[in-house]
C-alpha cells in the first residue's frame, strides 16, 4: 500500500474519532502516527472551543498535545476517562490488537484499562486474519531483560533487544522493549498468560478484550467495526 494511501486512510480514521468527543469528555490520547493525526484535530476542535481534559499515553504525546492548547491532567486525578482513542499495529477479526511499536503499550495498556469506551483508529493495512505479522513487543525490566531474552530463545519466539540510535531503547518508564515472533502461535491467550507470568516482564503489547469500537480508513471511507461482546 503507497503511503500516500495510508497516510490518507489514517486521517480519515482519524478525524472520524474526533466526532464521538464531546464537550466535557476526558479524553485518553494514543500514541503513534495515527493518533498523532486525532490529537491535531482534537487541538483544532479545542481552538474552536471544544472543552475537555486530555490523560497522554507518552510524553511525546504529552507534549504535541500541550503544544495544541489540550489541558492535560493526570490519570489519578482523571478516575474513569469517558473515551480512550489510540492506534494499533495490527488487529484481527476478534478484536484482538498488537500494540506497542512507538514503545509506548504500558502506558496505553494502562489507559485502555481505565476507559468507559475504547476506540481503535487505523488504516486498512493494519487489519489482518492472524496476529504476528508484526512483532509482539514486550516491555521488561533492564535487571530481568537478559534472562527473559535467553527464555524466549529457548521458546522459540527469536526475541530482539530494540535498540534506537545503536543504543538500548529505553521506554518513558525506562524500560526495555524485546520484539518477539509469535506468528503462527495458536493459542495467543495462553501466550500473553505464559509471558506476563515470567518475572521482570511489565507489560505485553497483546491487547486481548479492551477494543470497543475501530475506526478504519479504507479508501475514501471509513468503516466502523464495532465489538459486540
Amino acid at each position: 500500500m503507497k503511503s500516500t494511501v495510508i497516510e490518507h486512510e489514517k486521517k480519515l480514521a482519524a478525524y472520524e474519532s474526533v466526532s464521538l468527543v464531546k464537550n466535557g469528555m476526558i479524553v485518553g490520547l494514543g500514541s503513534g502516527s495515527t493518533a498523532e493525526h486525532m490529537i491535531r484535530k482534537l487541538g483544532e476542535e479545542v481552538g474552536k472551543g471544544l472543552s475537555i481534559k486530555g490523560v497522554p499515553s507518552s510524553e511525546k504525546t504529552a507534549q504535541l498535545a500541550k503544544d495544541l492548547g489540550i489541558d492535560l491532567i493526570p490519570l489519578e486525578k482523571a478516575g474513569k476517562l469517558d473515551i480512550n482513542i489510540d492506534g494499533a499495529d495490527e488487529f484481527d477479526p476478534q478484536f484482538r490488537l498488537i500494540k506497542g511499536g512507538g514503545g509506548a503499550l504500558l502506558r496505553e495498556k494502562i489507559l485502555a484499562y481505565n476507559a468507559k469506551l475504547n476506540v481503535i483508529i487505523a488504516d486498512s493495512g493494519k487489519k489482518v486474519d492472524i496476529l504476528g505479522k508484526f512483532k509482539l513487543p514486550l516491555e521488561t525490566i533492564p535487571f530481568a531483560t537478559p534472562t527473559i531474552l535467553a527464555q524466549l530463545i529457548e521458546m522459540g519466539l527469536r526475541p530482539v533487544l530494540r535498540k534506537h540510535d545503536g543504543k538500548t531503547y529505553s521506554t518513558d518508564e525506562n524500560n526495555c522493549i524485546l520484539d518477539v515472533d509469535i506468528f503462527g502461535v495458536k493459542d495467543i491467550n495462553s501466550l500473553n498468560r505464559t509471558l506476563i507470568e515470567m518475572p521482570g516482564v511489565v507489560e505485553t503489547g497483546l491487547f486481548l478484550k479492551s477494543t470497543d469500537l475501530i475506526i478504519m480508513g479504507q479508501g475514501d471511507e471509513t468503516l466502523f467495526l464495532r465489538n459486540d461482546r
